[in-house]
């Protein structure tokens, strides 16, 4: 069992100084909870926030870079070797146009903004993945936590049955490791990964319901062996980094393991088969429906892994790729977002789909079919809900989608805007795990367009 719950987990099988409590938690039979919510409680409580409106998110996270000249910036008067196969559509939104594949978001444009300025510093895997879903530039001394860390970091205490950070898919660098997880803010931070696939018929996160041969007993019996375990901990790792008291916080985990709402959150197949069709019967959609379905017990934030089959990467057959990618994508956004408005929940969650940079404007020769490769210096990306202003568009590209035409926005300028958005504060010092004061947000302008 043990085992099974470790993998729906990232980030547990690394070792720090010494031996971890996650070492002594799996040779102990425990579940990883034990360990992981109760720190996460304890920093809530630490980081008491204001009495400020709640806003949550969800970010649909389209890795390997989505083709922004196909999508949502496309060149039809462009020569053949940069406009490509696609063409422009009408949207809701005068003045809007998106690419052929997307009439489900065309319908709904209404109801988010595009930026068609972006660009980033680094066209690079991995680096360009931390910087979007952070803020910060990732280097070897500086791991910047993501959005849904810092929304943990800084949010209000309460009490809770859900965790507050949650990402549905694998999404980790072979390079650089795991992007918007806790970074220098330590592990406590990381997000509950979910690994098991939400459009599966044996999708089912096993942590937060007990197996039927362990009953309510033993779960309390190992909640007692943990406590013994810390004490013994308690006197090797006074001295190192990580080690956190937890006291109260564990009971509260112990319940979260146990809770029912918990388990009905994460239980996709409650939602109606017409509600489920509407999303799509694929991991974008039904991971889009499961997120929803955790913002409304309660979790904060919610990373999606946002592709079906080849990601985002397309350097080769970049047409044929779209053409598996885009609907999918564009059919569970558009449903989010017409559920969330329909529950009356768009106003309080912020919905964003990125991904770490733009694709080539100009096809290139590869033996397999064209595909367009890493592009950063003009790219677009999408917001909507959470108290932004939606059916706008940000920015302008040039004839080829190659440079910013107007109005540039870095990717600081982003974050900060999702700081705003979320309630965060961007000024706020932070403490590196070895205790080195360091800004949340030193850089950006919120986009005053979009607020």
């Amino acid at each position: 069992m043990v085992r099974t719950l470790l993998s729906l987990q990232s980030g547990y099988d690394r070792t720090c100084d010494g031996i971890s409590r996650r070492e002594l938690l799996r040779i102990g039979g425990l579940t990883a909870l034990g360990l992981n919510l109760p720190d996460v409680l304890a920093q809530e409580a630490a980081h008491a926030g204001n009495s400020k409106r709640e806003v949550n998110c969800i970010l649909l996270w389209l890795l390997g870079g989505p083709s922004h000249i196909d999508m949502y910036d496309l060149k039809p008067l462009a020569p053949a070797e940069i406009r490509g196969e696609l063409n422009p559509i009408s949207t809701r939104v005068s003045g809007l146009e998106l690419g052929e594949l997307m009439p489900d978001m065309a319908a709904c444009a209404d109801k988010f903004s595009v930026i068609r300025s972006m660009h980033s510093y680094s066209p690079t895997h991995g680096l360009g993945d931390f910087h979007l879903m952070s803020g910060n530039r990732k280097t070897n001394e500086h791991n910047p936590p993501g959005f849904g860390a810092m929304v943990t970091h800084q949010q209000e205490r309460r009490e809770r049955d859900t965790p507050p950070f949650v990402q549905i898919g694998k999404l980790a660098s072979p390079r650089y490791g795991d992007p918007g997880f806790g970074g220098f803010l330590g592990h406590t931070f990381d997000p509950f990964v979910v690994e098991s696939e939400p459009h599966t018929s044996s999708f089912k996160v096993e942590a937060f319901s007990s197996p039927e041969s362990v009953s309510i007993d033993r779960l309390a019996g190992r909640q007692s062996l943990l406590s013994a375990v810390d004490r013994f901990q308690e006197e090797t790792e006074r001295q190192l980094p990580f080690a956190q008291t937890h006291n109260a916080f564990r009971e509260q985990a112990f319940s979260m393991i146990t809770s029912q709402r918990a388990k009905a959150a994460f239980d996709i197949a409650q939602e109606r088969e017409q509600l489920r069709d509407a999303y799509g019967r694929n991991r974008v959609g039904q991971g889009l429906l499961l997120a929803r379905r955790l913002i409304e017990a309660g979790v904060r934030f919610v990373t999606v892994k946002g592709y079906v089959r080849y990601g985002w990467d397309h350097h080769p057959e970049v047409f044929p790729r779209l053409r598996t990618e885009v609907p999918p994508y564009q059919q569970g956004y558009a449903a989010l977002l017409n559920d969330l408005h329909n529950r009356g929940m768009l106003d309080n969650t912020l919905v964003i789909t990125a991904g770490e940079f733009g694709r080539t404007p100009r096809l290139n020769n590869d033996p397999r079919a064209p595909g367009r490769d890493h592009w950063n210096r003009c790219f677009s990306l999408t917001l909507g809900g959470g108290g932004i202003k939606t059916g706008v568009v940000v920015g302008a590209s040039d004839k080829h989608a190659a440079e910013i035409a107007d109005r540039p926005v870095s990717v600081p300028d982003f974050a900060a805007t999702v700081y705003h958005a979320l309630g965060l504060n961007p000024n706020a010092t932070l403490r590196t795990l070895d205790d080195r004061p360091t800004q949340a947000l030193p850089e950006g302008e919120v986009i005053r367009e979009l607020v």
